[in-house]
Formats: C-alpha cells, sequence, structure tokens
C-alpha cells in the first residue's frame, strides 16, 4: 500500500527546492524582462543594424532549447574567463537571457497592438517619442501583455527542473534524490506532480482572471 508519510518526513528538504525552483522564476522573469525592455527599446531607438541584431539574439535563443544554454554557461563560460562561473549565476544568467528574447517579442506584439494613430495624437500634442511611449503606449500595451507574461511565466517555473544539470537542488532535483534513497518512486513523483500541478494550477487561474478583467 503507498505510504506517504515518509513525505512528512522530508517535507522541510523538498520545500527549500521548491523554494529554490520559485526564486530561479522569480529571478528569470526580473532579469528576461529587463532584457526584453533593453532590446525592444533597441528596436525603437535604433536603425535597421539594431533590428538584426536584435532579430538575430532572438532567433538564436529561440532555437536553442533552454537546457543547452544552462549547460552552455556552466561548462563553456569558464573556459573562457578563466575561472568558474558557479551553479547559481549559471542558471541565473541562462534564464535571463533565455526568457529575455521571448519577453521581447511579447512586448513587441503588445506594443504593435496600440494602434498608430495613438503615437501620431501624442506625437501632435507635443509630447517626444519616449514620452509618447512611456505615458501612452505602454500603458495600453501593458493590459494585453500581462497576461502573456504570467503565462510564460508558469512555463518559466516548469523549466526550472533543468537546473539539474548544474547540480542545482531545484524541487524536482529534491524529489528525485528522496525517491532514489528511500525507494519510493511512485509515491514521490506522484506527491511532485501533484505540488506543480496546484501551483500551475493556481497560477492559470490568476492568468484567466486578468484575461477577464482587461476584457471588461
Amino acid at each position: 500500500m503507498p505510504d506517504l508519510s515518509f513525505i512528512a518526513r522530508n517535507a522541510s528538504f523538498l520545500f527549500d527546492g521548491l523554494l529554490l525552483s520559485l526564486t530561479l522564476t522569480a529571478a528569470g522573469v526580473i532579469g528576461g524582462l529587463a532584457v526584453g525592455i533593453a532590446l525592444v527599446l533597441v528596436r525603437l531607438f535604433t536603425g535597421v543594424v539594431g533590428n538584426c541584431v536584435v532579430d538575430a539574439y532572438v532567433f538564436v535563443f529561440r532555437a536553442i532549447p533552454l537546457i543547452l544554454v544552462i549547460f552552455w554557461f556552466y561548462f563553456m563560460v569558464p573556459l573562457i574567463l578563466g575561472r568558474p562561473v558557479g551553479a547559481w549565476t549559471s542558471a541565473i544568467v541562462a534564464f535571463t537571457l533565455f526568457e529575455g528574447a521571448y519577453y521581447s517579442e511579447i512586448l513587441r506584439a503588445g506594443l504593435k497592438s496600440v494602434r498608430a494613430g495613438q503615437m501620431h495624437a501624442a506625437l501632435a500634442g507635443g509630447m517626444n517619442r519616449a514620452q509618447a511611449l512611456r505615458y501612452v503606449i505602454f500603458p495600453q500595451a501593458i493590459t494585453a501583455m500581462i497576461p502573456i507574461f504570467l503565462t510564460q511565466a508558469i512555463i518559466l517555473f516548469q523549466d526550472t527542473s533543468l537546473v539539474f544539470v548544474v547540480s542545482l537542488h531545484d524541487f524536482l532535483t529534491a524529489t528525485t534524490i528522496i525517491a532514489n534513497r528511500d525507494g519510493r518512486l511512485v509515491e514521490t513523483y506522484a506527491s511532485a506532480c501533484l505540488v506543480y500541478y496546484l501551483i500551475c494550477l493556481a497560477a492559470t487561474a490568476g492568468v484567466d482572471r486578468l484575461k477577464r478583467t482587461f476584457a471588461r
């Protein structure tokens, strides 16, 4: 018969892994947004060369699996710098650069959803381009982008399990350690699936609620 008492005995270890997964998610979202905003600004305020550079960046990071990005930063960057980078730093940098490519496209789509006449009206009213973006375009675009941002954050939370390649003890890695140590594969992984499901379900419900709110 399934015995889940060992889950309670290892709750602290599992919680530490879950906390690491959530921390990596938050850091990846914040860093990715910063990179995404920077890429969008490059598109808006530079010419053809800047757009080509951003297009190349987005194409490369969207074409490479995230696990390879993490692997590359952990094993290859130290060879270039001549010193170790560390698992935590490698994971954060990889998530930031990888998510930045996706967030830049979300931002670009959100800005394009605002009618061009809004920019023309702001410029005609005496605003410069930067002021028009800050006070007119971004506030309108953000309502369309927030649900998509949160959906991408949910995907990132699931992808944090890939940090096992750099030996970080995220939630899934902690689950694997307990499952192999105690020989409780079915119960442990079933419990992990339930935790992932409940967190993603709650986040998805929040996204749906935001969509309904902004649709009014």
